[in-house]
């Protein structure tokens, strides 16, 4: 009988910035930022097959819109590892994808983190392992924070993260319009004056606290790529002005550089009510029921 080849799989959540606040342009052209992140549990799913090469094959409702799988993140994750490792173990990568592609929810880069979890498992790697955090870093500026996917405080250009943050679960709704926003257009567009000096750092006091007083704190913050990046394409305003009509929404604003916009609610019904509405009304958006964490 045919020995059945062992699979590793791993989850890659979308990830979510509940506030992204731009602190300057830095002299190397990259913009230094403070942004609350959580995961949602809606995501991608990668599955490695240990093998001698190394491989990747891109499936799911968002494949083509991926582009060519040589290009992928997942890759460039394997060898800035392989880099890193001498001898390291490869295989063949099979990728689900499901999250829309430049949509504001580091999609690709949760792609790369989860990636060199697989890695990190079959080769025996520990999670504090600095190389892996090494090649994290040369892959993107998202992937650090998607490694260990928990909330967290994401600073620098997404090079420096706070210890995960304990919150409350938040019942939400991603709702993407079909568009894309490509991140480096959105920043261009922010035109961020330059970061003279180290601007004082928010610590988000309290936010270990329950959901509402969680909202009302968030609430009082803000996305600043939100505005440029509506310029660019006015439908992330259809979409956030959507979610705040629908009842029971307690907070509306888009994800990252878009064009994914969340709304928070009180409980999972009303979430459940409000995603359900969201689909019946709308033509080609992307919507799904979730929680962050």
């Amino acid at each position: 009988m045919a020995e059945t080849a062992r699979e590793l799989t791993e989850f890659a959540p979308a990830k979510v910035n509940l506030t992204l606040h731009v602190l300057g342009r830095r002299p190397d052209g990259y913009h230094q930022i403070e942004s609350l992140v959580v995961f949602a549990d809606v995501g991608d799913r990668l599955t490695l097959v240990p093998s001698g090469a190394l491989e990747l094959a891109v499936a799911g409702p968002t494949a083509m819109a991926a582009g060519a799988s040589g290009d992928n993140l997942v890759l460039r994750a394997a060898r800035a590892l392989a880099d890193r490792v001498p001898g390291l173990r490869l295989g063949r990568f099979q990728l689900e994808k499901q999250l829309p592609v430049a949509a504001g929810l580091g999609g690709g880069s949760s792609d790369a983190a989860a990636a060199l979890r697989l890695l990190a498992r079959e080769n025996g790697i520990g999670p504090g392992d600095g190389r892996m955090h090494e090649a994290a870093r040369a892959v993107g500026a998202d992937v650090p924070v998607c490694l260990d996917p928990r909330a967290r405080i994401m600073r620098g250009i997404g090079e420096v993260l706070s210890d995960p943050i304990d919150l409350p679960e938040l019942p939400a709704v991603l709702v993407n319009p079909g568009v894309a926003v490509p991140t480096k257009t959105v920043f261009g567009a922010l035109a961020a004056p330059a970061l003279i000096e180290p601007a004082q750092s928010d610590d988000f006091i309290a936010i270990n606290t329950d959901a509402a007083s969680l909202v009302s704190l968030l609430t009082a913050r803000r996305n600043d790529l939100e505005i440029p990046a509506i310029k660019i394409e006015p439908a992330i305003a259809d979409v956030l002005a959507a979610l705040q009509a629908t009842p029971g929404c307690l907070l509306a604003r888009m994800s990252g550089s878009g064009a994914t916009c969340f709304g928070l609610f009180g409980s999972v019904g009303a979430a459940q009510d409000a995603a359900e509405r969201m689909q019946a009304a709308s033509t080609g958006w992307w919507v799904r029921l979730t929680t962050f964490r």
